[in-house]
């Protein structure tokens, strides 16, 4: 399977036509080159906010209660353009409106025949929770695409072993990985999240960026990282565990995803921390205890 992360230049369009044009063509570029799956990167929707007056977009509550009236729009772009492209597309993801009025961090998945499937952002960034209206899912879930097993993490949920862990369980051995991060400390622990879920999982880890500066928006305002490929740091793969990652100006990273190597070579591992995974379950070990230090032994002659 050949996957393309997406190091998304984020910009201000004028207007939803000119968001479409440009989704059209970056994921005509990733089809282009082969891709069955692309991956858009988390707050995707708020560039959206850009084509609302200033008063708006430079206020995220009333960006988030201005795109509202956009999700049947933004649902019909991305079921088109999967069918169009033929591809598997991750649509980033969507701040959506809740009964309560609050909302919630949605990933929607378009399958190439334009179905549609979603995972919600389970875990809160300070942001996020510093907004006041944003609140974490409450479901986990595994999807099937072109025939492999597939969890998706929203940005900050990479940095949590544990649910991740429940979809490999599930049978996931790839990982899907929407992301914005503003700071260099951001995107540097989002990527090794990435790679530790690669590690501890024997799983393909695809992380997508958001990119430039957008001073017109108090969540896209700075981003950083760069769109990467990861793989288990082991037997039949990179020794750093990286597959393809972006540099510079480029927009896609694009890699080949040998699912038939990855299970080949689990049973050859150098080490095997998926099936090793039990051990730190053991009784004696899901507790640390405070030791002191014990005395009352004979030291031994000193050394020459």
């Amino acid at each position: 399977m050949k996957v393309a992360a997406c190091k998304y230049p984020v910009g201000k369009p004028a207007s939803f036509d000119e968001f479409a044009g440009k989704q059209r063509r970056l994921l005509g570029e990733a089809a282009a080159r082969g891709a069955q799956v692309a991956v858009l990167p988390e707050y995707l929707s708020l560039e959206l906010a850009a084509t609302f007056p200033p008063d708006i977009h430079a206020d995220l509550h009333a960006s988030l209660a201005a795109i509202q009236p956009l999700r049947a729009q933004w649902l019909a772009l991305f079921a088109g353009l999967a069918r169009e492209t033929g591809m598997y597309v991750v649509a980033g993801s969507f701040l959506l409106a809740q009964a309560d009025g609050r909302y919630r961090n949605r990933c929607d998945v378009f399958a190439p025949d334009g179905s549609h499937a979603w995972q919600d952002k389970l875990q809160l960034t300070g942001f996020e929770k510093a907004t006041g209206v944003i609140d974490g899912g409450d479901a986990l879930k595994v999807l099937d695409i072109a025939g492999v097993r597939t969890g998706v993490s929203i940005c900050y949920d990479s940095e949590f072993p544990l649910p991740v862990r429940a979809q490999y369980e599930a049978g996931a051995r790839l990982l899907l990985v929407p992301s914005c991060t503003d700071t260099g400390a951001g995107a540097t622990r989002v990527r090794v999240g990435c790679l530790a879920r690669a590690l501890e999982n024997r799983m393909f880890v695809v992380q997508s960026v958001t990119a430039g500066s957008a001073p017109w928006s108090p969540a896209l305002d700075e981003n950083t990282g760069e769109a990467a490929l990861f793989a288990p740091m082991d037997a039949g793969f990179p020794a750093d565990g990286v597959l393809a990652s972006t540099q510079g100006d480029e927009t896609w990273a694009v890699a080949e995803l040998d699912f038939g190597l990855l299970e080949g070579t689990r049973g050859k591992a150098q080490v095997a921390n998926d099936r090793d995974w039990p051990g730190q379950l053991a009784p004696a070990l899901v507790r640390a205890r405070v030791a002191g230090f014990e005395s009352g032994f004979e030291a031994g002659p000193p050394a020459e």
